[in-house]
């Protein structure tokens, strides 16, 4: 059997420590995101029989086939990541927020003559700087009133200069809380200065401010003005919780990755956090085998080396923990892949530092308590891969393709195709083929077909690249399998050769051998039926390239039933045609609640006239009146 992933063995290994944790389900889709002030209690209580939580959290728990976590400093860190990643994936059992407000910002319009300190819910490239994200808005509005209070700074909406002197100075001048450069009564080089101690401020200089609202709550104190000193308090506590440091999302708004790496004498693991448009989405991390010692600077050298000629998406940065060697060269090489500047830098201070050091704890994390499950999954994918290469006697293969058939009596013939690389589903690269040339039960035309259009679109798709000067490794179609998979034996592997002949491509064609009840029995190959231990971990990734292959085509194929079925169904409605029958099944999602409702309900909805409402509310009564 295959080794599942042990929720009691993992749940031992969670940190006393703030962060995210994601649980996901047997398809390893994300189901529900959510922060921890200490993930080691927090993930700990979903598995604890609890009464009264609700039957929504019960349903997700019954449905969590592993979960993972990533370490932060701070919870107000968990909680912004958290944000990011919700957005990211969308989860099913997350309240999704439908109108895309987020946390607050503080803008700073550094663009203007005269720049102003404001609110905003949104971060643009508008050449202002912004700080944040933060999550307590009244704070940021009361740290707002504090700094433009303090350095006299001006709340208007006037263009300046050219609005100077039109008007008089606002209460605000007369307050004592706006230098007034409206009024001309401070000049641009004088308020560029205020704007600098701000910005200071903003930037985490808070000692002189704290200090001030420190002495001034005092001294309000001893004096007996106890309302006074319970303003500064509050705007003491307001400076403090902006003053958490944060670093989940940059105000660069770029793309870029983070790398960071931990190892032992034998092992090492590379954690990779990905920020895109300037928000931190995720991560993955990587393990390295075979380092024999060697300096992290050369392990993490060989990782970007690799990693990055297979991956599709090159950022703008990526930001190592220390200097490689050939660092020039690799980064004129990922230039000329990505067909725009990248940049490889390693951090010195700031927030990206403190960004690595995040990487790195995870990646400690990882290597000290993951590293008998990483292996475990190296096992059960490169390994697994490794022993298919003894058994076939083939060297270098990494990308597997298999296909499938799927028609009731030959009524919609579809096809399938699925991708594995390194012994793991491609699931982007997956493609379904709608049957265009084959009438009724004919599987080896199908598969014909299938094999044909995939070939000749992926040959297509290369000189398409050629033409555009465009490395054509790096596209969908045009990558060829190194093995193509077929479901079946002798017959299956004859018409995949058969094509490859006639299209003048030469890959290897295996078929997976099924017994008389349909499970696994051995590989065919180069007209030879091939045994395979049944308890290897080769074989267990036959078969399950084989159920999903299959798995794949039956839902395209139940899709495809599904729509034939609400179309020949509604189609014979009067009035009725595509753009109604989509309007109708959007608005009430089956043919039963749609047969249900009245001619009002019906009529609710706008491509739906009167007339058209009652000829489909007495459609689906014809039959009741004719049997009374």
């Amino acid at each position: 059997m295959e080794e599942k992933f042990n929720v009691q063995e993992e749940l031992k290994k969670l940190p006393n420590q703030p962060g995210v944790y994601i649980m996901r389900d047997e398809n390893d889709t994300i189901m529900y995101v959510g922060k921890a002030v200490n993930l080691h209690n927090r993930v700990r209580s979903y598995f604890r029989k609890i009464v009264g939580r609700g039957p929504q959290i019960d349903r997700m728990v019954a449905q969590i086939a592993r979960f993972e976590y990533i370490v932060t400093d701070s919870e107000l860190e968990a909680l912004v990541l958290e944000n990011n990643l919700i957005k990211e994936n969308s989860p099913r059992y997350n309240t999704l927020l439908k109108d895309d407000k987020t946390y607050p910002y503080i803008k700073v319009t550094v663009s203007e003559d005269f720049p102003r300190i404001i609110f905003s819910r949104l971060m643009k490239k508008d050449k202002s700087k912004y700080f944040g994200p933060f999550t307590s808005a009244a704070a940021v509005k009361d740290t707002i009133e504090l700094i433009n209070k303090i350095y006299g700074l001006r709340t208007c909406n006037r263009v300046l200069p050219r609005d100077i002197g039109v008007g008089r100075p606002c209460l605000n001048y007369h307050m004592g809380r706006c230098s007034a450069p409206c009024d001309g009564k401070i000049s641009k080089e004088e308020y560029a200065e205020r704007i600098k101690g701000a910005l200071d401020f903003l930037e985490g200089n808070y000692n002189p401010i704290l200090k001030k609202l420190s002495d001034e709550m005092e001294k309000a104190s001893e004096e007996l003005e106890f309302e006074k000193a319970a303003t500064y308090r509050d705007l003491l506590n307001s400076v403090r919780q902006v003053a958490q440091k944060q670093k989940m999302t940059d105000a660069a708004m770029e793309d870029k990755d983070i790398l960071a790496i931990a190892s032992d004498e034998n092992d090492a693991v590379i954690q990779v956090f990905f920020v895109r448009d300037g928000r931190l989405i995720g991560r993955e991390h990587f393990y390295m085998t075979h380092i024999s010692g060697n300096p992290q600077a050369e392990i993490l050298r060989d990782f970007v080396k690799q990693f990055y000629a297979g991956t599709p998406f090159i950022p703008r940065e990526l930001m190592l923990p220390e200097t490689i060697e050939d660092m020039d060269i690799i980064e004129k090489w990922l230039t000329m892949r990505k067909g725009s500047r990248v940049y490889l830098k390693v951090p010195e201070r700031g927030q990206k530092e403190k960004l690595m050091e995040l990487a790195a704890q995870n990646a400690q994390l990882v290597l000290s308590k993951d590293k008998e499950r990483l292996k475990r999954e190296e096992g059960r994918t490169i390994g697994a891969v490794k022993e298919i290469e003894n058994i076939l006697g083939i060297k270098g293969l990494n990308r597997m393709e298999a296909y499938d058939i799927s028609n009731i009596s030959g009524f919609a013939n579809v096809g399938s195709m699925v991708v594995y690389e390194k012994g793991k589903p491609k699931k982007s690269d997956y493609r379904k083929f709608r049957i265009k040339s084959v009438e009724g039960p004919d599987d080896y035309a199908c598969m014909k077909e299938v094999l044909t259009r995939r070939l000749l679109h992926g040959l297509e798709e290369r000189k398409e690249f050629e033409l555009r000067d465009i490395d054509a490794r790096y596209g969908s179609f045009t990558k060829f399998p190194d093995l193509i998979l077929m479901d079946g034996g002798r017959g299956q592997v004859n018409i995949c050769l058969q094509v490859l002949e006639e299209i003048g491509v030469n890959i290897p064609v295996c078929g997976m051998v099924k017994d008389d009840n349909h499970r696994t029995r051995g590989l065919y190959f180069n007209n030879v039926e091939l045994p395979i231990d049944r308890r290897s971990e080769g074989f267990k990734l036959i078969t399950r390239i084989q159920d999903e292959a299959h798995r794949f085509a039956i839902e395209y194929h139940r899709s495809i039933r599904s729509k034939a079925q609400v179309k020949s169904l509604l189609d014979d409605i009067k009035g009725v045609g595509p753009a109604r029958r989509k309007a109708l099944m959007k608005h009430f999602g089956s043919i039963e609640d749609i047969k249900n409702a009245n001619i009002d309900e019906l009529s609710k909805i706008p491509e739906i006239t009167p007339n058209v409402a009652r000829e489909i509310y007495e459609f689906f009564r014809k039959d009741e009146t004719a049997s009374n």
